[in-house]
């Protein structure tokens, strides 16, 4: 009788031990699993436009463009749109570009026509427009 009390006893032991060590490693788990402490890195699409010489902004038109180029001012992540390499036509899209500030600027097409300059500029939920863009016009800085 003892031997079989013992064994009980040592049983419910084991059973308690292995059930609390299960619980406090599921919540171990649960604190620190990748999947719930890294957030979903929010993106926006970009419609690009050039900015005139005089200052005026156009979203129409063809130009010696290669593509827009996005560098991110933090990390230095680029991110480009690919147009080809000669004569574009506005607008240009890039399709989940991640929030943050970034330094916006274009190439040159196979002409070499038009020369570009850059802008920095914060993609934001707050810098979506009523299109559902947010919007770059980036400078150009010389034309032939």
């Amino acid at each position: 009788m003892k031997n079989s009390i013992v064994k009980v006893v040592l049983f419910a032991g084991v059973i308690a031990a292995v059930s609390s060590f299960s619980a406090s490693k599921n919540d171990s788990e649960k604190k620190h699993s990748p999947i719930q402490s890294v957030a979903q890195t929010e993106t926006y699409q970009i419609r690009f436009g050039l900015q005139n010489q005089n200052g005026t902004k156009t979203l129409s038109g063809s130009y010696d463009l290669g593509n827009f180029v996005a560098t991110n001012t933090v990390t230095g992540e680029t991110f480009e749109t690919y147009g080809g390499s000669g004569m574009q036509s506005l607008p240009q899209y890039f399709d989940g570009l991640p929030e943050g500030t970034y330094t916006f600027t274009a190439t040159q097409g196979q002409g070499g026509w038009v020369g570009y300059g850059s802008v920095t500029a914060e993609v934001s939920e707050a810098k979506v427009d009523s299109d559902g863009y947010v919007t770059i016009y980036v400078p150009i800085a010389w034309e032939e």
